[in-house]
């Protein structure tokens, strides 16, 4: 039962590594059971470049969530980011033997096994096969063709490929830990489930994840995932800029990042000056507010404009009546929805992770740092395509139905069977008294 079920989520990200046990309560929300966390020092990017440090925070990040929920982990649903990542769109189809028979969802796997064999570039390999829509015998836009009579089926499919190294590295660090993985999934898409609700994804959406090392992209419409890029600038840059910019310490650029820190420069004021306390018998560095401002603006349009390039480039700019919406840790960032709405002019909204979360001793959780993981812990529980979830419903009430009646060939040829049997039996018989009665 999924009542009963625990899952947890592992987000190894550029600036933290997050673990989140959680299961479903009696009204279908998502309890938070617990929580751990420790900087990633082993990440640039989302690719794990020092497999010993990711390790090591792997198991401060599990150990404190097992503290915290009394639950002994060992299996996690994991992450995975990087510029690595690349989708591209495909086609496939398949010809049935026969078209009097309805299409079947074993149909339908047969079509998506057929994608996870297609060439991909050297050194990478698929994570995820999204069906878009199907073509029944020519005839196209058809969402699920479950049930449907046709000889041709066809589908097209958005492929997400990632560095084989990058996925081998990420299960090394996992196995190296003491867990397994259950699942490996691409951010976005995690997030997507703690961030958006089915109405928006149908109305058409875009979903932006601003984390430290990438920014995501996944766009939806009709309930389906149509388009999804990674640009490689985050949260970090930006306290890279503010660093250079301001000739402070790394520490320092991050809390003036986070603590005074706007998208938009006009909302600075030239009065306003923050001291940072100088290097050993330095005397204090007096920064202006107006001029960290323009250092994050210029860094945040530069995001924004890489941002609606790929949705520009997915054809659906016109078509996502739901806007964007920004999760993420950068998505924190002072006016950074105002900045997205001047430049893109778009409808924008942050993205939260409580659309499926009930009541939580951690109220943490509710912070958009931690979309993605709230997201890998509900991946447990739902597919990342809806009509996954229906066609698992489907064959678990065949599985829960009465055994199979055999087919009328089968009744047929087991009645034939019968009757000889019964008359080979017969002549014995005959044959045997005929023989006592001589």
């Amino acid at each position: 039962m999924q009542k009963d079920k625990i899952v947890v989520g592992l987000d190894i990200g550029t600036t933290k590594i997050c673990a989140i046990v959680g299961r479903k309560n009696e009204y279908g929300k998502l309890e938070v059971l617990g929580m751990g966390k420790a900087p990633s020092d082993g990440v640039i990017r989302g690719i794990v470049t020092n497999i010993d440090k990711t390790v090591t925070a792997i198991r401060r990040a599990i150990d404190e969530a097992e503290r915290t929920s009394g639950i002994n982990i060992r299996i996690v649903n994991v992450g995975i980011a990087g510029q690595h990542i690349k989708s591209s769109m495909h086609h496939g189809s398949i010809t049935r033997t026969t078209a009097g028979d309805e299409i079947t969802i074993d149909d339908i796997k047969r079509l998506t096994d057929d994608m996870h064999r297609i060439v991909t570039p050297p050194g990478s390999e698929i994570i995820h096969v999204m069906p878009q829509d199907y073509v029944v015998d020519y005839e196209d836009g058809i969402k699920d063709p479950v049930g449907m009579s046709g000889v041709k089926l066809e589908a097209d499919f958005h492929v997400i490929t990632a560095q084989t190294n990058a996925i081998n590295n990420v299960n090394k660090c996992v196995k190296r830990a003491g867990l397994e993985i259950d699942e490996l999934i691409f951010e976005p898409l995690a997030s997507s489930l703690s961030v958006l609700n089915d109405e928006e994804k149908e109305a058409g959406i875009c979903l932006v994840d601003i984390g430290g090392g990438t920014t995501d992209v996944a766009i939806f419409y009709d309930n389906i995932i149509r388009h999804s890029a990674v640009i490689p600038f985050g949260g970090n840059i930006i306290t890279s800029d503010i660093k250079q910019g301001c000739l402070v310490m790394e520490k320092q650029a991050e809390m003036l990042k986070t603590q005074y820190g706007k998208a938009l420069a006009a909302e600075g004021n030239h009065n306003e000056i923050v001291s940072i306390p100088g290097l050993r018998n330095r005397p204090p560095k007096e920064i202006s507010l107006k001029n960290l401002a323009y250092i994050i603006e210029a860094r945040m349009e530069e995001i924004i404009e890489a941002v609606h390039t790929e949705i520009i480039a997915s054809g659906y700019q016109n078509q996502l009546a739901g806007g964007v919406v920004i999760t993420g840790g950068g998505s924190q960032l002072q006016y950074v929805k105002q900045l997205f709405e001047y430049m893109t002019g778009m409808d924008a909204r942050i993205g939260h992770p409580n659309e499926h979360l009930g009541k939580s001793k951690i109220e943490a959780v509710k912070s958009p740092m931690y979309s993605t993981t709230v997201g890998l812990v509900l991946a447990g529980f739902k597919a990342l395509d809806d009509r996954e979830d229906n066609y698992r419903k489907k064959r678990e009430e065949r599985q829960f139905e009465e055994p199979e009646k055999p087919t009328k060939k089968e009744s047929k040829g087991s009645s034939i069977f019968q009757s000889i049997l019964e008359k080979t039996k017969s002549i014995l018989i005959d044959d045997v008294d005929d023989k006592q009665r001589y």
